[in-house]
């Protein structure tokens, strides 16, 4: 992630402190008025803050400009000195708030270079990071270039923006190939649709989310695929990357039933369970059951699933074969046998284990939050495209909540504090302590020596 919890009171209340120091809250309530009084707009072209920038860049360059030549401006002690003023050159530059046209000062030698302003550098960075976080959040490039046009008045060409945006493709590779812990007990597998125009063809692909859950029981989004290939030859494609990148043992890994999965598990961590998400299953049995029966039929299957031992979810599930709503429904039945082997290895842990690995549903609201943004672009060019958006995604998403919860973190508990928690990453797994003994228990060998 791109920001940190201990970046944001520090940098807020430095910049409140300053702001304070010099323009108090009178006098900025004066400017408002005034402005509105004459006519004059806080942003866009010819507004009042593009010119407070052109003011503070300039005064700020000129104040650069002393430092590289050694004295002020109609100082004698610059005569003979072999370099001094020439002048200004006008440049526009595009910002947050609107286009705004500075006289950047020059010398003679052409040796100044401006730190507030680089050469070449026709945006302030704030504005990048603006175009980021509205591409993060599904605005396409045409659109962001509209939205910034009719907001601030600030026209930037298609392929600028887009230059932008590819600008974090480096960071998304680093991120996908970092290095990962080496013991993960337990790993979520989830996938979303996503659109992908191939050939002159959209076609729909799967692109998966592997979230592993490390010995603290904090949550980490390991890596974001999307499936090109079928089935095991794409499943061994990634967990040989997940081991290449360091993770050499897994304890249970929960999906939902995904084709070759389990076959490229088992040769890269033959040790590892791959157990079915219950409540997906209990979904995809569903999809036979009339609407007017889906009540009776939950209630049915519950005992399969709440069994203490594979024993009686047998016997649970012999039982409701016989029963009217196996009778009727055989298909849902059929949905329980095919899984049976995925499923079993659910019911050889204790509570809080089972609480843990009962769903997938711990990334449901992850997946929630990337569908609306994907839902507004349509279809994507390439796969890389498709994993740029969703990382950007994710980091927005995660930095935004950062900075709601450090605005509202002196503030009382309950309802005066809105701010939503974690997304998904460094989220904490609910009794975490307990279903790591019983794990433990469990599998005394595979755990390692210094926990």
């Amino acid at each position: 992630m791109t920001m940190t919890m201990s970046d944001v009171p520090d940098q807020e209340s430095a910049a409140g402190a300053l702001r304070r120091e010099f323009i108090d809250d009178d006098l900025l309530d004066r400017l408002v008025a005034c402005s509105g009084e004459r006519g004059v707009e806080l942003t866009g072209e010819g507004g009042f803050l593009p010119e407070l920038i052109k003011a503070v860049l300039e005064r700020g360059m000129k104040a650069e400009l002393r430092d590289h030549l050694g004295y002020d401006k109609h100082d004698r002690a610059g005569y003979g000195s072999g370099n001094s003023r020439n002048g200004t050159t006008a440049k526009t530059v595009h910002t947050e708030v609107g286009p705004v046209r500075i006289d950047q000062p020059r010398d003679r030698a052409g040796s100044f270079k401006s730190c507030l302003l680089p050469p070449g550098q026709r945006r302030l960075a704030g504005l990048d990071d603006m175009i980021i976080s509205l591409y993060a959040g599904g605005m396409t490039v045409r659109e962001i270039g509209h939205h910034l046009e009719a907001t601030f008045g600030t026209q930037i060409s298609h392929e600028t923006i887009s230059n932008i945006t590819e600008a974090v493709q480096d960071e998304v590779a680093a991120w996908q190939t970092r290095p990962l812990e080496a013991f993960y007990p337990v790993m979520f597998l989830d996938a979303i649709q996503v659109k992908i125009k191939d050939q002159n063809r959209v076609t729909s692909r799967a692109a998966h989310i592997a979230i592993g859950v490390d010995l603290e029981g904090i949550k980490h989004v390991l890596g974001i695929w999307v499936q090109a290939a079928e089935g095991a030859k794409f499943w061994a494609g990634v967990c040989a990357e997940l081991a290449n990148r360091g993770v050499k043992d897994v304890l249970i890994v929960a999906c939902d039933g995904l084709t070759g999965f389990p076959e490229a598990i088992a040769a890269t961590w033959p040790g590892a369970i791959v157990q079915t998400c219950v409540v997906h299953l209990i979904r995809s049995s569903m999809r036979f059951v009339a609407y007017q029966d889906r009540r009776a039929v939950a209630a049915a299957l519950r005992p399969i699933y709440t069994a203490v031992n594979e024993d009686s979810a047998l016997e649970a599930l012999d039982a409701f074969e016989k029963s009217q709503w196996g009778q009727k429904y055989p298909a849902t039945l059929a949905a329980w046998q095919r899984a049976w082997d995925r499923f079993i290895p659910f019911l050889a842990f204790g509570p809080a284990t089972r609480k843990a690995i009962y769903t997938t549903n711990s990334i449901e609201s992850l997946n929630y939050q990337l569908r609306k943004i994907i839902k507004t672009r349509g279809h994507f060019p390439s796969d890389a495209a498709a994993v740029k958006l969703m990382w950007l995604a994710i980091t927005n998403i995660e930095d935004k909540r950062a900075r709601q919860r450090a605005k509202q973190a002196g503030l009382p508990k309950g309802n005066p504090r809105k701010a939503s928690g974690k997304l998904i990453e460094g989220l904490a797994i609910q009794g975490w302590q307990k279903v790591l003994g019983e794990l433990a228990l469990h599998y005394p060998d595979r755990f390692p020596t210094t926990i």
